[in-house]
Parts: structure tokens; C-alpha cells; sequence
């Protein structure tokens, strides 16, 4: 299976790391409008001309509502989307993620969560049972959202902040 990252800058370089570590891909390429590194292969506009059964796609950018207009023009052309999740992560058996999702190393998602596309759960992040998170939030480096919570599309919770229960009611 190969894996096209849409952006070559931090992010896309972390989850290029990611997914190298989940053994799924054998190649891990970059489409990027203004690097010229080796493992770029073209332009963000060209991921079309890559459609193929055995490409997945992912819009490495760190603006959350880009990436969800990213995801839904790949989605859009028939490509199927990326779902990275780093094998040191835990995610209930019963908790549901999206495709077009990255979770990273020590991330926690617990029991009856969705977790819809476009969505970031960084290093050490902490999403309780039965939260909704919508499509394209973000949650940084050791950040926890307690259980029963509802985060609204786009929604980005910093390093160290706690969401508390039901700040946002399901």
C-alpha cells in the first residue's frame, strides 16, 4: 500500500514517521507546492493523476478546516483516506475513528468516543468514554477531554487543557 501526504512541512513529516511505524505502508511519498525534496513527487493540485486502488491520501495541514476541505476533495475523487494510528496508542475496541484520522503515541481513546474525519489526537492526548468529537478538531500534546463531551467541528483544545465534562452537552 502506498501512502501520499498532501503537505511536506512538521506535520506531514510526523505522520510520514507514524505511518512508516505501522507497517501498513511500503511507500510513503509527498505532494507539496513549495518543497522540492526527494520524496516530493508533485503538487498538492496533481493528487488526482495518483488515484490508484492501493493509494491512500492524507492532508497533512495544521489549519483544521483546511484539512476537512482537503479530505473532502480527496474523498470526493475516490481516494481512499488514511487512517494513521500509532501502535502505542489506546483506542477501545468500542470507540469508533474515522478514516482521515492521525492518532499519535500515548494517545488514549476511550470506550463509545467517535472521533470523526480529519481529526488530530496528538502525543499523549486523553479522550474519555463517550465524547464526540467532530470532523477536523485537534487535540495537542497532553490535552484531556473528559467524558460525555461534544467538541463542535474545527475544534482545537491546547497542550495541558482540560475539557470538562459536558462542557459541550452531547
Amino acid at each position: 500500500m502506498r501512502l501520499i501526504i498532501l503537505g511536506a512541512g512538521g506535520h506531514g513529516k510526523v505522520v510520514a514517521d507514524l505511518a512508516k511505524q505501522t507497517g501498513k505502508y511500503d511507500n510513503i511519498c509527498f505532494l507539496d507546492d513549495n518543497s522540492t525534496s526527494e520524496d516530493v513527487v508533485g503538487k498538492c493540485s496533481d493528487f488526482v493523476k495518483f488515484k490508484s486502488e492501493n493509494i491512500e491520501m492524507y492532508p497533512a495541514f495544521g489549519n483544521n478546516f483546511g484539512r476537512i476541505e482537503w479530505e473532502n476533495k480527496i474523498y470526493e475523487a475516490g481516494i481512499k483516506l488514511a487512517r494513521i494510528i500509532h501502535p502505542l496508542a489506546y483506542i477501545s475496541p468500542f470507540a469508533e475513528i474515522a478514516d482521515g484520522c492521525v492518532i499519535m503515541p500515548y494517545a488514549i481513546v476511550n470506550t463509545g468516543t467517535k472521533v470523526e474525519k480529519a481529526c488530530i489526537i496528538n502525543m499523549g492526548a486523553i479522550v474519555d468514554h463517550d465524547c464526540i468529537l467532530e470532523e477536523g478538531c485537534h487535540l495537542a500534546p497532553g490535552a484531556i477531554v473528559k467524558g460525555e463531551n461534544h467538541l463542535p467541528q474545527g475544534t482545537k483544545v491546547d497542550s495541558g487543557e482540560v475539557i470538562p465534562l459536558q462542557y459541550y452537552k452531547i
